[in-house]
Order: structure tokens, then C-alpha cells, then sequence
């Protein structure tokens, strides 16, 4: 086949599926990227919440919003220390359009329902696509080969062919280990995901001890910011990310969000239902995600929740973070259970306590995870038993329950380190939550970028050819909260679509 393209995109998530279908709509030749053998990304995992002010839903809800308050809230979301690293034209210029892409995506047949609330946003921003992010994925797939545009999956790009000062394509090496030359007459996008599975880029930059802690998305190994280095881009922000934290491991096989269909007519009428959808309904849905994909919180340790390892034993200071994220990932298959008894159970049962929530929209419970999460959570009398019942030592647990109470007594100092305790582990009613591993969400760092997506090196200027978007084109943006790292991928990758597109025209100019 022709090995000549106007556009190549690299990294078949949602930021390279929007950008390639973009450059599609606008006449280009598209040839995207991809080095697993399906499309998806870290957002065909994602619950696929989108941010955005000034939208159709909020104005069809009477929500009044503008940008200039979104943008103003959006800085209240990280620490300031990593506020302070942020790049604030570029936020704004992301926020600004959008509205935009949440118009553009709904024109494919794509549903969303809210938008709902997310504190410090002082008005529901957070638009949630039904049933999940794979409809994402689903339609900008279907869209893109409609216009014909052309994808190649276990296609691993190994360099950028950058003859002298501009990038004219790529070199990939398929499954089988050969290699082939594919060139770019307007430019090379790319859009390969964080960098959050990366033992060697996450060392570099945050230290070995966190090296061991892996990412959401096991495929994340920034192969797009080692290509804009390699092309000389300049990398913003790299030490920053969000997490480590703990979560629950997934159920085994498809979750029931999964399992909905992603397309097609069922999954429209699925969109408009939701407007009439008891409100009861639709939290319990949330509620399945929240057992799911949300971290335990960490008032859980502060009021006397225990972590061990799979035999049985504690480890680190519960209370210490991150130092309790890289003690797990030390343990044994990198997993830990968090132990409650008779007191955190019930402390842990009901409003203002809780082990996992979606801010002022959901909160899960003890009682959510035994009866949503079987798998991750047992309960019994006897502490004896639950330990059995989750494949731990028995005799190891019961040890280790009698240390902690002799510290919590005073009788003796933890030793990890741990201060401030003062009540027994004890009761009648035990539980076990678990597996749980560290893991990296995602990671803030990304090529420095300009507003036509070009990526920058050392000295501020733009390498011809060269584009990034999604998390490879970050610019230094700090994204905290939900719904903006999915809006930017999205909202990135349909601008520079067009971007490229009127490249080309003033090219033929």
C-alpha cells in the first residue's frame, strides 16, 4: 500500500482517534498508529467523565456558567505547590473550546447524562457519556473509517524520520519485527498515552522508590515522549502525577459498565432515557463504579484501619503518604488488605464515613463492598475466619492484631512509626478489603506545546512536523479533577485536526 499519508497519528486512544478522525472530516489521508492489537487507550478504560462549561446540558438544566469561573475553579483542584507549575494560557485556551468538542461528539450519536457536580466547581460541569468511555472509542473508530481513513494495530513506532530539521514520518516495527518507513506531507501526530507504567521514565524523574508502583493502564509507557524528546521536543512537568494511591484490583472479567452496548440505536436510546432516569437509579450505577475504580480514602487509616500483606503482616505506617504506596508495591505481588473492625465497620456504614465516593453525587460503604465486590471483600465474627476467608494467615493476623492493640494501649511503640492511636482493634464483626495495589492514575508531564499543538523544543520554537495532543501534549497544564484529561485529549485532538488541515492548504498556497 501507499506508504504517503497527510497525516500520521501515533497511539490509538481517544486523543489519537479524535485527531485522525478530525483530520479525516476535513479531506485529509489519514494513517493511525497503534501498538496493541486494539484501539482504546487508557480512555477505552476510563468511566469517561467530560468537563466543560458553557454546554447545551447545562443550559437544558438552567445551570448558568461561563469561562471564566470554570477557569478560575479549575486552579482550586491540585495542591498549590503543583497549581504553581501549571501553564494558564494554555488551561484556558483548552477550556475555551471545550463546550465545543462535547457539541461535536454529541453530533457523532454520543449520549451523556449530568452534568453532575464536582466540588470545588461551583456549578455541575462534569458531563458523563453513556454508558462509558469505550463509546468514545466506539464512535470515533466508526466514524473514522467511514471517511476512510486507514488503522493499523501491533504497529509500534521505534523513530521519527527527521532527515534534517523537520519531522516527515515515522519508522515501525510490526509484531512479526519488520520494519517500514511511512511518511507525512503535513505532519506527525502524537498521541501515545502517559507515562504512568514506565518503571525507567517514573525512576528518572520521581526516584527509584516509586519505580516499582505501576500505572492504571499497564500499556502507558511514555513511547510518545520519548519520541518528541528524541525530536528535541522539551518535556514540561515530568515529576508530576497523580497519584501513587490505592485501589481495589478490578473484578475478574468485564465489569457491568463494560458490558453495555457502546454504540449503535440501544446505546442512543440509553442516552435519551437517562434524562428520565430516577435520580436513585442512577447513583446505584455510579455506586458500581465507585467500588470499582475509586481509591479507599484515607480517613479509613486515620481512624485505625490496618494494612497487610499477603501473610498476614503489617508493613508500613498506614498514615504515611507515599511511603504506604511504595511499601505496597514492595509486598508480595504488590498487594495489601486493609482490615476493619467491629467499630470502623460501623463507623464506615453510614454519612459523614466512607470507604470510596464520587463527591456530592455517590458515596460507597462497607455494606456496598460486600454485596458489589465479593470478590475484594469478606466479613466475619471472628478474626480468625475472615483472615481464612481471604487466604491470609490466620495465625499471622491474630499476631499482628495483638501488636497493634499493645501500641494502641500505650504498652508498646509501633513499629513503623506510626502515631496517635489510642483504640483497640476489636468486636465481633470483622472485615477484610482486598487486594489493593499502588497505582499511578496518570501523569502531568508532556511536551511543551504551542496553541496550534506544535511541539516546542528547549528554545521555545516549533520542530516542523511535529504535533502533540492528549497526554503527550500536555504543555505543562496541570489537569487535576475529573473529566479534564479525557476533555483534553478529546478537545486537543479534534483542534488539531484542523490545524493540520489548513497546514496543508497554506502548504499549497
Amino acid at each position: 500500500m501507499d506508504a504517503e499519508y497527510d497525516v500520521i497519528v501515533v497511539g490509538g486512544g481517544g486523543s489519537g482517534l479524535a485527531a485522525a478522525l478530525s483530520a479525516a472530516e476535513e479531506g485529509c489521508r489519514v494513517l493511525l498508529l497503534e501498538k496493541q492489537p486494539r484501539l482504546g487507550g487508557t480512555t477505552g478504560i476510563a468511566v469517561g467523565s467530560f468537563t466543560a462549561s458553557g454546554t447545551a446540558l447545562q443550559q437544558r438544566s438552567e445551570i448558568t456558567d461561563d469561562l471564566e469561573a470554570h477557569v478560575e475553579d479549575a486552579g482550586r483542584f491540585a495542591p498549590p505547590e503543583i497549581e504553581a507549575r501549571n501553564n494558564p494560557s494554555l488551561r484556558r485556551f483548552f477550556l475555551s473550546h471545550a463546550a465545543e468538542t462535547l457539541e461535536w461528539l454529541e453530533g457523532m450519536g454520543l449520549s451523556f447524562y449530568g452534568p453532575s457536580p464536582e466540588p470545588p466547581n461551583r456549578v455541575p460541569r462534569m458531563h458523563n457519556v453513556v454508558p462509558a468511555a469505550k463509546a468514545y472509542i466506539a464512535a470515533l473508530q466508526a466514524n473514522f473509517l467511514k471517511l476512510g481513513g486507514e488503522i493499523r494495530c501491533n504497529a509500534a513506532v521505534s523513530r521519527l524520520l527527521q532527515p534534517v530539521d523537520r519531522v516527515e514520518g515515522v519508522e515501525v516495527i510490526s509484531k512479526n519485527g519488520r520494519k517500514r518507513e511511512f511518511h507525512a506531507r503535513r505532519g506527525v501526530v502524537l498521541a501515545a498515552g502517559d507515562y504512568a507504567n514506565s518503571p525507567e521514565i517514573i525512576a528518572e524523574v520521581k526516584g527509584a522508590d516509586f519505580s516499582e508502583i505501576e500505572g492504571i493502564n499497564p500499556n502507558a509507557t511514555g513511547d510518545g515522549h520519548l519520541l518528541a524528546q528524541s525530536a528535541g521536543g522539551q518535556l514540561l512537568n515530568m515529576d508530576v502525577a497523580y497519584g501513587p494511591e490505592l485501589r481495589f484490583v478490578p473484578p475478574p472479567g468485564k465489569t457491568f459498565h463494560q458490558l453495555l452496548p457502546a454504540g449503535g440505536p440501544l446505546a442512543r436510546l440509553m442516552g435519551r432515557l437517562m434524562e428520565f432516569t430516577p435520580k436513585f437509579v442512577i447513583n446505584a450505577m455510579i455506586k458500581r463504579l465507585l467500588v470499582t475504580w475509586q481509591h479507599p480514602e484515607n480517613a479509613l487509616f486515620d481512624h485505625g484501619a490496618i494494612l497487610l500483606n499477603k501473610e498476614g503482616r503489617r508493613f508500613c505506617n498506614e498514615k504515611d503518604w507515599p511511603g504506604r504506596e511504595i511499601a505496597v508495591a514492595r509486598q508480595t505481588d504488590k498487594v495489601a488488605y486493609i482490615l476493619l473492625d467491629e467499630r470502623l465497620c460501623e463507623r464506615f456504614s453510614k454519612w459523614p464515613d466512607f470507604i470510596s465516593t464520587a463527591p456530592k453525587i455517590a458515596y460507597a460503604y462497607v455494606e456496598d463492598y460486600l454485596k458489589l465486590r465479593p470478590d475484594i471483600a469478606s466479613t466475619a465474627k471472628i478474626l480468625d475466619v475472615v483472615a481464612e476467608n481471604a487466604g491470609l494467615s490466620a495465625m499471622n493476623v491474630v499476631k499482628t492484631v495483638q501488636a497493634y492493640n499493645r501500641y494502641a494501649k500505650r504498652m508498646a511503640g509501633d513499629p513503623f512509626g506510626r502515631k496517635g492511636d489510642t483504640e483497640e482493634l476489636k468486636g465481633l464483626r470483622w472485615v477484610l478489603l482486598g487486594p489493593a495495589k499502588a497505582w499511578f492514575t496518570t501523569t502531568e508531564g508532556g511536551a511543551a506545546i504551542d496553541e496550534s499543538l506544535r511541539v516546542l523544543d528547549d528554545q521555545g520554537q516549533p520542530i516542523p512536523g511535529l504535533y502533540a495532543v492528549g497526554q503527550n501534549g500536555l504543555g505543562g497544564q496541570v489537569l487535576w479533577g475529573h473529566g479534564l484529561h479525557i476533555g483534553w485529549a478529546l478537545t486537543s485532538g479534534r483542534l488539531v485536526g484542523k490545524i493540520l488541515s489548513a497546514a496543508g492548504a497554506d502548504q499549497m498556497d
